[in-house]
């Protein structure tokens, strides 16, 4: 420590560096300390801190889209809590009247006339006061997930159901993977729009299976027989070779000297 704060040893008084100088005012009151006025901070945030994970992007795609898949079967959509004993269908995909909605009041009674009467409450008994230092954070409340909207373009979509607890959306052309499976655990409750729903062909697109492949390939070499085959080959023109250019010697370099010498012998 730095012998300007000096640092009371013997007097009955705390063991923190002081400020120093003299008078009655800043000189002898306590610094640097976390407890102390104008002192630093006790373990904050540093800015190394692994704030995020890097996964792989195929890995990350396989993960959405099993996580879509997961998201059309009951009995997975059942476990993780969604109350879908009213619901005609799962997945559920809607008209795109939907992307329209505007009041929160119109998406409620969109909700209920589904038959997510008993989601809705349930989501709305689920506030609850989060235990720990967390109420402190912005934080003091948690509340079970519901349904997720998935749209294809928002005209007041998200005015609507932003305020409704536990109603996440997304936008089809960025699926959240932490929306489809919060905590890791597939099967949530996804209603889409109709638009949002067949999009979906072209950004999920499936690679070419082993047998399209193969037929390829067996088009590929038919092509190549053809084009070795004798008849086609009396046909067509030959190849044109082309002419290597000669390659010219490089003429010696006279010094001025030599030159000079040259000249002297020839008279």
């Amino acid at each position: 420590m730095s012998n300007q704060y000096r640092e009371a040893s013997i007097c009955s008084v705390a063991r923190i560096p002081r400020v120093p100088g003299g008078g009655t005012h800043r000189a002898g009151q306590g610094a640097f300390g976390n407890m102390c006025r104008g002192g630093g901070m006790f373990n904050p945030t540093k800015i190394w801190r692994r704030w995020g994970r890097k996964v792989n992007l195929k890995e990350k795609r396989y993960a959405v889209c099993s996580s879509i898949a997961a998201s059309g079967v009951t009995s997975l959509v059942l476990a993780r809590g969604h109350r879908i004993s009213h619901l005609k269908e799962v997945p559920l995909v809607v008209s795109n009247d939907i992307e329209s909605l505007s009041k929160t009041k119109e998406a409620v009674n969109f909700l209920v006339s589904l038959g997510l009467k008993d989601e809705v409450n349930r989501l709305v008994k689920s506030k609850k006061i989060r235990a720990g230092k967390g109420k402190m954070r912005n934080r003091k409340y948690k509340i079970r997930n519901g349904p997720l909207i998935i749209y294809e373009n928002d005209n007041g979509v998200k005015k609507a159901f932003r305020n409704i607890p536990g109603v996440d959306l997304c936008k089809v052309t960025k699926l959240n993977l932490l929306k489809l499976a919060p905590g890791g655990s597939i099967g949530r409750l996804c209603i889409w729009s109709e638009s949002a729903f067949k999009k979906l062909d072209s950004i999920l697109e499936k690679s070419k299976n082993k047998k399209e492949k193969r037929v390829q390939k067996q088009i590929q070499k038919k092509e190549l027989q053809k084009i070795n085959h004798d008849y086609y080959k009396g046909v067509a023109k030959a190849v044109k070779k082309k002419k290597k250019r000669e390659e010219k010697k490089a003429k010696s370099k006279k010094t001025a000297n030599q030159a000079v010498i040259n000249v002297a012998a020839e008279e």
